[in-house]
């Protein structure tokens, strides 16, 4: 089929596909509700046409902004480059735009999810930083509002997120499991919701084992530091299998302690937590466990779109960690 030669329009995509307007303008904004078979039919009358949907219009019609904002703690941190690449093109394909905004930027960390709460700024919400007051949020003109990767505890909103309880069980059983009887926990703030869900998985694997919790807060330099407590403790009195609650502090912690002249993993075994995109290409590869990242921002995506149209969604949408094996953890070598 050709396209046609001026721009096509609504009834021009009806006609070719054999179906009402009203089915089409269906097919593209609820294509959920519509049979398999008229919905591919309408999909490649809009290919052979060429047909734009003119979402502007949309929007004005409907008293909406097309956009979608993301709230995030630290835009530095390259742990959210792949969620916020899965959300962009899950809302782009809906016919939304992603705007991200850091909750960090030195004016509080309200301030950007109160700035966004106005309806003609934003369609909805997707809140990553579980430390924003969820004081703000019971306003009954605001958009919708989801949480993910962080949540903010006793607050009623929808959860899109890693079991990172799970996550860290499973970091600390796999060193249990390489033999290591003393375990180094490098962890994030204490009031983080991450942190105490990591943290509370690692101790429940690591009941029967010494255990020794060091300080952080998911940065490199927390990791630097924490290597240099390690070199600084007695042999004796080293942990011989670090887990890190982020890559960053990971790697951070490899690299001091390769730089002191110490070798990775035979003094010591460390697991990070994330798999950023770095940490397979260094050198030793970090042992880590996995976010499904891009899929974390895909089905966040997928809530808030939802939740913008009224419909139902789960209280909970859980994502499963996995152990990527690498070259940083090994047995413990035998102390003198």
């Amino acid at each position: 089929m050709e396209k046609l030669s001026s721009r096509a329009k609504l009834a021009d995509v009806a006609r070719l596909a054999g179906v009402s307007s009203s089915t089409v303008s269906r097919v593209l904004s609820h294509p959920e509700v519509v049979a398999e078979a008229t919905r591919q039919a309408v999909m490649d009358a809009v290919a052979a046409t060429g047909y734009r949907m003119n979402h502007a219009a949309r929007n004005l019609r409907k008293g909406r902004t097309g956009s979608v904002v993301a709230l995030v703690p630290n835009l530095g941190n390259p742990f959210f480059a792949k969620i916020l690449d899965g959300m962009g093109r899950e809302l782009a394909a809906a016919g939304y735009g992603l705007l991200v905004a850091d909750t960090l930027d030195g004016q509080g960390r309200d301030t950007a999810l109160v700035r966004f709460l106005d309806p003609s700024r934003a369609d909805g919400i997707i809140l990553m930083d579980g430390l924003v007051s969820s004081g703000h949020l019971d306003a009954p003109d605001q958009p919708p509002v989801i949480t993910a990767c962080e949540w903010i505890e006793g607050a009623a909103l929808p959860r899109v997120m890693l079991d990172n309880r799970e996550g860290g069980r499973m970091a600390v059983q796999h060193l249990l499991g390489l033999g290591h009887r003393h375990i180094g926990l490098i962890g994030g703030p204490a009031q983080n919701v991450l942190h105490r869900s990591r943290l509370q998985g690692a101790t429940e694997a690591a009941q029967h084992v010494r255990l020794t919790v060091m300080t952080g807060d998911f940065t490199l330099q927390a990791g630097h530091a924490a290597a240099q407590a390690w070199i600084a403790m007695p042999q004796a009195d080293r942990p011989t299998g670090i887990f890190a609650f982020s890559d960053e502090m990971a790697c951070a912690f490899v690299a001091t302690l390769v730089r002191a002249g110490f070798s990775v993993p035979r003094d010591v075994s460390v697991i990070g937590f994330d798999d950023i995109e770095l940490v397979s290409h260094i050198a030793p590869a970090l042992t880590t466990i996995r976010q499904p990242k891009r899929e974390l921002g895909r089905l966040a995506a997928r809530v808030i779109l939802d939740r913008i149209e009224g419909r139902e969604v789960q209280p909970l949408t859980l994502l499963e960690p996995l152990l990527m094996l690498r070259e940083t953890t090994a047995p413990p070598s035998p102390r003198p």
